[in-house]
């Protein structure tokens, strides 16, 4: 399939979905029996974030990524912000947050949402996250929520997570992996990329990407399978999180 009509074509959809806060990510989020809202569920912590909760994500990477106060931390694909408004209250006032994201939508909302919550220690960066717009060795943990999956060159978004983590640095992602043999129909439609199916990869395939990259200590935090498809079949998806080391 060919990248730059993946990308265009899921930076219109999430485009729509900051204007209009609709369906989004997710295998299962347009499916009123096992929505993603059912997934992920922040409880308290995400009540003072709420607007910037657009019901993307496919786990919570912040409660698994050991942020510290000071650290300078990296969302990618940021969103409306809601895990950049939640790494902010650990990292402090000596620490900082940084979200990039592709959408100008996303980056615009973001940006209010941090106004109206009085973040200071934040900053939304319009970016591609296959070629992050930062310095070299410049952050402590990075983190991404149901987002690689909808980049066409995964190597390449790993790399540049190697590329800007400091030593001994790391990240913690949540993120779509499939399990089985996907059918062509599905990997070739460019909608379901948007929907975080297309481009998804099998996890093993995922997780020796990763270490391709150069990354140490790789392990899988958090697994859960979703209920799609519906049906018998030999294929499926899973919300995986996983960390790695610098």
């Amino acid at each position: 399939m060919d990248k730059t009509n993946i990308k265009n074509e899921v930076r219109k959809h999430y485009a729509e979905i900051a204007r209009e806060r609709s369906c989004g990510c997710a295998p299962s989020c347009c499916d009123k029996e096992d929505t993603i809202t059912t997934l992920v569920d922040y409880g308290k912590r995400g009540e003072d974030v709420a607007e910037a909760n657009l019901g993307l994500g496919c786990g919570i990477p912040t409660e698994h990524a050991g942020i510290k106060q000071g650290d300078t931390v990296l969302d990618l694909g940021s969103g409306a912000g809601v895990d950049v408004f939640l790494a902010s209250k650990t990292v402090g006032p000596k620490g900082r947050v940084i979200g990039v994201d592709m959408t100008q939508e996303m980056i615009d909302r973001a940006r209010v949402n941090a106004v109206k919550g009085g973040y200071t220690n934040v900053e939304f960066r319009l970016g591609d996250i296959e070629s992050l717009p930062l310095e070299d060795a410049t952050v402590d943990v990075a983190i991404s929520n149901c987002v690689i999956n909808l980049a066409p060159d995964k190597h390449r978004v790993f790399m540049e997570l190697f590329r800007v983590l400091k030593i001994g640095g790391h990240f913690t992602v949540s993120d779509i992996v499939t399990f089985g043999k996907v059918p062509e129909n599905i990997r070739k439609d460019v909608e379901m990329w948007a929907g975080c199916i297309a481009g998804a990869l099998d996890q093993q395939e995922y997780l020796k990407i990763i270490k391709e990259t150069g990354f140490k200590n790789i392990r899988i935090i958090d697994a859960k399978n979703f209920s799609y498809p519906k049906g018998n079949t030999d294929y499926g998806f899973s919300s995986v999180t996983v960390e790695g080391y610098k």
